[in-house]
């Protein structure tokens, strides 16, 4: 199992970063909200890892906080939820803002996540509420605060568009009715394509 990863950050994406360790790169996959605090390329980076084995693959889950690798595998100890629906559940807000929707029964808030109806946001509530770690962060320097749009442009801005351009286009996906990170991104790049 391995449990954190620090190296040098060789790529980011959407879909995952690759650190390099000693020479040997990792494909990490990490939450979309993460991305823009992840530091950029050249950088040196800390994760806490989970690592996901099935028969036909290997894969790598990284979280800047250890309260965001917890959540994660309290929701894999879920029946029916497996990493790409955890990883998209911490994709689609705040790890602090999804600790407490579920302590509030927010079933509304749950379920604009991707991938996550009532049914499955309501199952959520009703396993996860009290088992989840509290979110006292204290003097973390990762702020939980972002909102999507923000952490969508710092996304963009990561992947070499200019801000003023990754605005705007964050903006027109907002206001096409985007409102989790996922699709705000999904959007942006396609307005950004077009342009």
């Amino acid at each position: 199992m391995i449990a954190s990863l620090r190296g040098i950050i060789q790529s980011k994406k959407p879909d995952g970063i690759i650190v390099d360790v000693s020479g040997i790169g990792y494909h990490v996959n990490i939450p979309l909200c993460s991305l823009s605090n992840i530091p950029e390329p050249g950088e040196k980076v800390f994760l806490h890892t989970y690592t996901h084995v099935r028969e036909d693959a290997l894969q790598l889950f990284g979280f800047l906080l250890e309260e965001e690798r917890k959540v994660f595998t309290t929701l894999l100890g879920i029946s029916g939820i497996g990493p790409k629906l955890g990883l998209a559940v911490l994709s689609g807000m705040p790890v602090q803002r999804f600790v407490e929707a579920v302590n509030n029964e927010d079933i509304p808030l749950l379920s604009t996540i991707p991938g996550l109806g009532k049914k499955t946001a309501a199952r959520l509530i009703l396993e996860l509420k009290g088992k989840l770690p509290s979110m006292e962060t204290g003097g973390q320097h990762i702020s939980q605060k972002n909102s999507a749009a923000d952490d969508a442009i710092s996304a963009l801005v990561n992947l070499g568009y200019k801000k003023p351009s990754a605005e705007k286009a964050v903006d027109n996906a907002v206001r096409g009715g985007a409102n989790v990170i996922e699709d705000i991104i999904r959007e942006a790049l396609k307005y950004l394509r077009e342009k």
